[in-house]
């Protein structure tokens, strides 16, 4: 209430007007998503998704060190299962920010010169793998001596490892730094990202799924072959000596693989991209199902169907991943993200 002079006591005391009568107009509230210089929503959940997938790479790595448990190295060790979402992800990120929103074009700012948007790409990490290949050099040279490795095989090791191309040679790809197989495999997509970009974006919201659709079929006919020759069964991955090990480093980290993966999260992010007003007004689809649909198919490989980690990639998870991310980015750009948008927006 607002009161006059002297109405605080005596029976002069008067009530003014209550100020609670005048409201305020009622704003809409705003999406979560920031905007960036380009006037694009900032989808920094894309960098909590990133978390969530090496997290339980790291465990998996470590678990071979704290565990003979054959069933829980079953559950534990999904690396080779998880790094599918990586490429997924960043074919999705470069579809987003290199093409345009509500149009089936690209970025002509990013796509201009492809060689300066390869070279940017690749910058990205390409340092920090030369700085941590030299400083480690001397052990990799070691190791190399200790079991008698001729020098000219010295030699090569150093060149796959310095040019990025050990991915495309099995036998040498986890000679020197094991992880940067993803590294090379990368680089070779992102050489080619300029084209698919390009492609992709031309294409309508029912080509793009046509296009998912024949990519999956491929990789998935990958997997097949690779299961027809060793085993459809997980029991064979686990096992200490493995089966046909050069064939399935080939399955699990080709470069071609990589860019069918890739090119997979380019189409998802196109056809989010593509949504039209109705579309982004209508009712959403909860993030949170995807993920722990991707994320479940993990327990398959302990289940009684004990998959192979190479099916579960691109029969269960990527497949499911992909969703994810389409629905984590809708709902990234609501007025009222769930739970799980804003912890990996946090």
């Amino acid at each position: 209430q607002a009161f006059r002079p002297g109405s605080l006591g005596g029976r002069g005391a008067q009530q003014g007007p209550r100020c609670c009568e005048a409201t305020m107009p009622e704003q809409e509230p705003k999406p979560m998503a920031r905007l960036t210089r380009t006037g694009k929503a900032k989808l920094d959940c894309l960098d909590g998704c990133c978390f969530a997938l090496v997290l339980p790479i790291i465990l998996a790595h470590s678990a071979r060190f704290g565990t003979n448990n054959k069933a829980l190295l079953k559950v534990l060790t999904q690396e080779n299962v998880l790094v599918g979402g990586f490429f997924v992800v960043m074919g999705y990120i470069a579809a987003y920010t290199s093409t345009k929103v509500g149009e089936r074009s690209t970025d002509e700012r990013k796509l201009a010169r492809p060689e300066l948007f390869v070279w940017s790409r690749i910058m990205s990490y390409y340092p920090v793998h030369v700085i941590i290949s030299t400083i480690f050099l001397p052990m990799f040279v070691a190791v190399d001596r200790w079991y008698k490795a001729p020098l000219s095989t010295t030699g090569f090791r150093a060149f796959l490892n310095y040019s990025m191309l050990q991915a495309w040679f099995p036998a040498e790809a986890q000679v020197w730094n094991q992880p940067s197989w993803f590294l090379s495999a990368m680089t070779f997509s992102n050489f080619a990202m300029p084209l698919v970009l390009t492609r992709t974006a031309a294409l309508s919201k029912a080509g793009l799924q046509k296009l998912f659709y024949v990519l999956t079929s491929v990789s998935i006919l990958q997997k097949v072959s690779f299961s027809n020759m060793a085993s459809f069964y997980n029991r064979n991955i686990v096992a200490t000596e493995r089966q046909f090990p050069l064939l399935w480093n080939m399955t699990r980290f080709h470069p071609f693989a990589a860019l069918i993966e890739m090119t997979m999260g380019v189409g998802a992010a196109r056809e989010v991209m593509l949504d039209t007003d109705e579309e982004r007004s209508g009712l959403r689809e909860s993030p949170t199902v995807y993920f722990c649909m991707a994320y479940s198919s993990l327990l398959l490989r302990a289940s009684s169907f004990d998959l192979n980690d190479a099916l579960v990639r691109s029969v269960f998870f990527v497949p499911l991943y992909s969703k994810f991310l389409q629905t984590l980015h809708r709902d990234c750009l609501a007025a009222d993200p769930s739970l799980i948008t804003r912890l990996l927006s946090s």
